[in-house]
């Protein structure tokens, strides 16, 4: 757009020098140009959105798939902005996506909270907003348009059962598992999720859950944080960790002190298991055994994205909470499927 305006002007401004000297033709030229081009302009829908950041193979997944659903091929002009991990770097986002005057914003908020002030500018703008991945806590549901993402407790709650039922299989009493937590980043849907959906699931089983502690969702907090929680306790036999990312890091402060990764608890292994299924190591390890299973966090979730907006520009109500399906993955044997209020989810084996 902004390159549009500067070919205006100067156009303008050329038609003005020369129209002195009698060249109406070119001045003609200029309009025929501006009124082509404004038609150009207005036939793409301007989209503005705001990524958290670039923490993890994820969510360089999930903005590669916003990109490329929103190409001018596609109709849209996309205004891209990395939050950099900051909430007030996407307020600030925001706030120029309104004064562009966008046609939609499309937010993947840090934490939940601290939104109510800069979504009611937007809609006092009249700009719809659509949430990605995570959601926000905002004291008025209107203040956005609908949400796509993931059921992050549900992610929890599978990985959860499927901890019961492999140690089941292998009868190890539920008091003889010390489990530590490395959560994300705090106050986000995904560590709110999967910290309640793994806390819940040990007050109910009787499993020792000694820590929740952040690794941020990165490979080189992950490793730290580990690596402190080894110094703290010398019975860790199960790693929770809230993405692939902190696992890789989690199970080189593991092997780095010693320790041997794997699903084997009653010789002496220590279990990890993740969530994602983005991160090609972390495949390879899921693989190999070194993480005993994952939760797979779909991030694709632009084509989705799109078709939302498509339905609103087509005067649509489409539903305001769209959840992706997503899967469960583990290698190991003697679980082919958990069940989690009832819904039955199949193991798979491929990676």
């Amino acid at each position: 757009m902004k390159s549009f305006l500067k070919k205006i002007s100067v156009l303008l401004l050329t038609a003005t020098l020369l129209g002195g000297c009698g060249s109406g033709n070119f001045a003609g030229a200029a309009e025929d140009f501006i009124e082509e081009n404004e038609e150009q302009a207005d036939d793409l829908i301007t989209v503005g959105f705001s990524q958290l950041g670039a923490e993890s193979d994820w969510r360089s997944a999930n903005t590669d798939s916003m990109m490329s659903a929103f190409t001018e091929d596609a109709g849209y002009n996309l205004i891209y902005k990395n939050g950099q991990q900051k909430q007030a770097n996407q307020i600030t986002a925001i706030r120029t996506f309104i004064q562009q005057e966008v046609d939609y914003i499309v937010l993947a908020p840090a934490t939940e909270s601290g939104w109510d002030t800069v979504l009611s500018e937007a809609r006092e703008a009249e700009i719809p907003v659509i949430l990605v991945d995570r959601r926000v806590n905002a004291s008025d549901k209107n203040l956005f348009s609908c949400w796509v993402g993931s059921d992050f407790e549900l992610e929890g709650r599978k990985v959860a059962a499927w901890i019961k039922a492999f140690t089941g299989t292998k009868d190890i009493a539920p008091e003889d598992l010390h489990i530590v937590n490395i959560q994300g980043n705090l106050g986000s849907s995904a560590q709110i999720g999967r910290t309640r959906g793994l806390a819940n699931a040990a007050r109910e089983n009787g499993w020792d859950l000694m820590a929740e502690v952040s690794g941020d969702f990165t490979e080189t907090k992950g490793r730290e944080t580990m690596g402190a929680l080894l110094k703290r306790f010398d019975n860790i036999n199960v790693v929770y960790c809230e993405n692939d990312n902190m696992a890789i890091g989690a199970i080189d402060a593991l092997e780095s002190a010693g320790k041997r990764v794997g699903s084997d608890i009653d010789k002496g292994e220590v279990m990890v298991v993740s969530f994602d299924g983005v991160n090609q190591k972390a495949l390879e390890y899921a693989g190999e055994g070194k993480i005993s299973c994952i939760a797979e966090c779909n991030p694709l979730h632009g084509p989705r994205v799109r078709a939302l907006i498509e339905a609103l520009e087509n005067g649509e109500s489409p539903r305001k909470f769209n959840y992706v399906d997503e899967k469960i993955f583990s290698r190991e044997e003697g679980v082919d499927e958990v069940v989690v209020d009832g819904e039955v989810y199949k193991v798979e084996r491929q990676f």
